[in-house]
């Protein structure tokens, strides 16, 4: 549920960042292996100054072989046995080269990925609210592998190409000078081409990975939802909605990969036609007698082995631009600002009595929207404080306060006396315990589950909290009992058993105040006037807050609340707000379809 956020937004909105600055950014998760990026690009240049040695060596052999006192067999054979050895020793160094930045490319993605999930778990409650899970998980997932798959492969292959095209060059010097002039003109135009396809490409490769994004988000949330779905016959609408989400993610790629294709044939076209020349003009020189036969072979080589880097580096210029549009999702996602700090001078909690007051509260989750409007009230300590109301009224919003995920626009919300906002958030969460309609559960024994956020309990604890919440009986049914794996997120339990579980292990946890945000909602009566009886007993003498639609949930509360749009309209207990039949009354008695 949005509650008034303005409906989900990009996982990080962002303008597109320079070339240079994305590097500069990656380049902290490199320069960790400074020596081991020393050491592959020494690796490199060794093994493309062994690959560079064969053009060498096969002219001399064919100086050897037109020679005009008749071919020199061993100084030929000496050659070729050079040139395989030259080979072999650089395919090794290759193969040594690429262990070494697949090795790199592992220890980066999972540094970077665990930097992700960690920065995930700081990030502000007003994330989630508004941004799809499934865009965030492929950030997680498919955005740093494609960051990786650069590192551990493109990485490699322009850093031999550079050393290749640099040695190459190098040669073709010392062989014939006058025929370097037929790359005057190609190379530069070659370049030209491949800056300006990549400005164009870029772009084209955030849009996909933008729509990849959207389109693993809405699987997430059809996946999740099923049941729902199916239980309304829903299946042809959403399969057409998937339609629509696929066919922008298949457009976007094929845009993509189209736009970036062009420039490979482009490039290797203008090189084919500097060979052409190349062959041309060294013909031309051996016929005038100023340059050996041998030497316009190797030539020939070392210019095919120049431009073949260039074109080489035309045809990964896909990869590379997605690369860096994953590089700024993965990089803005790492940008996004974390739940605020507390104040330096921010204040412990030491035996908190539970006592709460809203001073004049009010609250919106953006400027233009005011979702609670001057709340005030006081929750004694040991109390039960029910908030009841239609629902967007603002219910949840004020526990949302409470707890911090946001904080107050107006007014202040004191704890025992003092400001909430002056005290420590991780402190002042270990204060409450808190029951949601939503069940999580994660995969585990049903003991783990049962004891997740409190140390040190042993199996009697859990035995006794789960009596308590009236799902012992049930746990022994199960195949292992208390030590059955609970898989799916509890999938295989009904509802029902899964609140009755989330129920047993707030029991666990010793805070003085518990929160029940409909807590109850997927148990029957019966059994939830039994856990309300239950969660009452263990809460006493700690202050309660209890959100409930069941109005004969909280009957027996301190005080109840009712809310409407945002604003307190009544307060008193059950039978006080009965006799003032206002809108209480009326919620109450239409809920069981009575009139008095």
């Amino acid at each position: 549920m949005n509650r008034g956020r303005g409906g989900r937004g990009p996982a990080f909105a962002k303008p597109k960042e320079k070339t240079s600055v994305v590097l500069l950014r990656l380049w902290r998760y490199l320069a960790k292996y400074r020596l081991i990026i020393v050491l592959a690009a020494a690796l490199s240049i060794l093994g493309n100054a062994l690959g560079l040695m064969s053009p060498k060596l096969s002219g001399e052999a064919i100086k050897a072989i037109e020679l005009e006192t008749g071919v020199d067999f061993p100084v030929v054979i000496r050659y070729v046995l050079l040139m395989i050895a030259c080979a072999a020793a650089s395919s090794l160094i290759s193969w040594g080269l690429s262990a070494i930045m697949i090795r790199l490319s592992r220890n980066v993605v999972s540094k970077m990925r665990k930097d992700l999930f960690d920065h995930l778990t700081s990030l502000p409650i007003s994330f989630f609210d508004t941004h799809q899970t499934g865009d965030v998980l492929s950030i997680l997932s498919y955005d740093v592998d494609t960051v990786g798959a650069t590192l551990s492969t493109d990485l490699t292959q322009i850093i031999s190409s550079l050393v290749t095209v640099v040695g190459s060059f190098l040669m073709m010097v010392t062989l014939a000078p006058e025929l370097i002039l037929v790359f005057i003109v190609t190379i530069p135009l070659s370049i030209a081409i491949t800056q300006w396809r990549a400005r164009i490409v870029r772009p084209l490769f955030s849009k996909r990975s933008r729509m990849l994004g959207a389109m693993n988000g809405y699987c997430e949330e059809a996946v999740s939802g099923l049941k729902t779905i199916r239980a309304y016959h829903q299946e042809e609408e959403f399969n057409t909605r998937f339609a629509t989400h696929n066919d922008n993610a298949v457009h976007a790629s094929w845009h993509a990969d189209h736009t970036a294709a062009i420039t490979g044939p482009t490039v290797n076209l203008i090189n084919n036609l500097s060979l052409a020349a190349v062959s041309v003009f060294g013909a031309l020189m051996y016929m005038g007698g100023k340059i050996l036969l041998g030497d316009v072979s190797a030539f020939v080589l070392y210019s095919r082995k120049f431009s073949g880097p260039i074109n080489e580096f035309a045809n990964i210029l896909a990869e590379i631009q997605s690369s860096l549009a994953a590089a700024e999702r993965v990089l803005g996602l790492l940008a996004l600002s974390p739940e605020p700090a507390d104040d330096p001078d921010a204040l412990p909690i030491a035996n908190c009595r539970g006592h709460i007051e809203f001073r004049d509260v009010s609250f919106g989750y953006d400027a233009e929207t005011t979702v609670l409007h001057n709340i005030t009230y006081t929750a004694h300590p040991g109390r039960v404080m029910a908030i009841v109301g239609e629902t967007g009224c603002g219910k949840t919003t004020m526990i949302n306060l409470l707890m911090r995920f946001y904080d107050v626009t107006e007014g202040t919300i004191l704890l025992d006396g003092v400001d909430i906002r002056r005290l420590r958030r991780d402190e002042l969460r270990r204060q409450f315990t808190m029951v949601l309609q939503d069940t999580w559960l994660f995969d585990g024994t049903v003991a783990e589950n049962i004891a997740y956020g409190r140390d040190g309990v042993t199996r009697q604890d859990v035995i006794r909290a789960a009596k308590a919440a009236h799902i012992h009986d049930m746990i022994q049914s199960l195949p292992q009992g208390y030590d059955t794996i609970i898989t799916g997120s509890g999938n295989s339990i009904s509802k029902g058993q899964k609140q009755l579980l989330t129920i047993a292990r707030a029991m666990l946890i010793d805070s003085p105040m518990l929160i029940l945000d409909e807590a109850t909602s997927n148990v029957d009566t019966q059994t939830e006037r039994r856990i309300q009886d239950a969660m009452l007993r263990l809460m006493h003498g700690r202050t309660c807050f209890v959100i409930a639609h069941r109005l004969s949930t909280i009957t027996g509360a301190d005080c109840i609340l009712v809310m409407d749009k945002g604003r307190i309209v009544e307060s008193g207990t059950h039978q006080e707000l009965l006799e003032k039949k206002g809108m209480y009354h009326e919620l109450y008695h239409a809920q069981f379809d009575r009139v008095e």
